[in-house]
């Protein structure tokens, strides 16, 4: 058997949702939440083989909830089950942890068909998700670390691969050290670098430094 918690707050849908799974042969529910921190709470507690998760609650969202859940017990199989394929969905959700993505108007044959193959092993996106994902990860592919900077961190970036320091830096654009030591980091962390020669070394092999 398949156990199953089910998190949504909308008390009709579970009510549903469960009808329809409880007539598998092979799922079971063994749980229900209606709100994000119920759900860690049965979640780490019951450690049900899938968790069906709504995204949109009340108090904590499905979104922190799978991130918490996650975080807590790496293991877990969390199946979203949502009304929202928006940009500002579907990724935080994916980088929460959550292993498959369904809309709402998926029929409860369909949720259960994910059910049982998001349990074996493998992930199910609505096309729609899968069409996003896929074109990020080419976005991701074809675009370098250095083209998200600003044009202000870019000329921050030359000038510390000239070796200027963060005062240096501060003094020769007109803005505080603050500002300059702000303009480092967010550069690094954008870069993907370490430190400041790393930084320099990236500028220098893709031609951003003047000759």
């Amino acid at each position: 058997m398949i156990s199953v918690l089910f998190v949504d707050d909308h008390e009709m849908v579970r009510i549903g949702v469960s009808a329809y799974l409880t007539t598998q042969p092979d799922i079971e529910v063994i749980g229900e939440a209606d709100n994000g921190k119920k759900a860690v709470e049965l979640a780490l507690e019951l450690r049900p083989d899938i968790i069906l998760m709504d995204l949109v609650m009340e108090g904590m969202d499905g979104i922190e909830a799978t991130e918490k859940i996650v975080k807590a017990w790496p293991e877990a199989r969390i199946i979203v089950v949502t009304s929202f394929i928006d940009d500002e969905k579907v990724y935080p959700a994916l980088e929460a942890g959550a292993s498959s993505y369904l809309l709402k108007t998926s029929k409860a044959s369909e949720i259960a068909q994910a059910i049982r193959s998001t349990y074996q092993g493998d992930a199910v996106f609505e096309p729609e998700v899968t069409n996003k994902v896929m074109a990020k990860m080419r976005n991701r592919q074809t675009t370098l670390p250095h083209e998200s900077l600003t044009a202000r961190e870019m000329e921050v970036l030359l000038l510390v691969a000239q070796g200027k320091s963060n005062q240096e830096i501060a003094d020769e654009l007109f803005i505080a050290l603050k500002t300059a030591k702000v303009h480092v980091s967010n550069i690094l962390s954008k870069l993907e670098v370490q430190d400041r020669t790393q930084a320099a070394v990236y500028a220098y092999r893709q031609g951003l430094v003047p000759k």
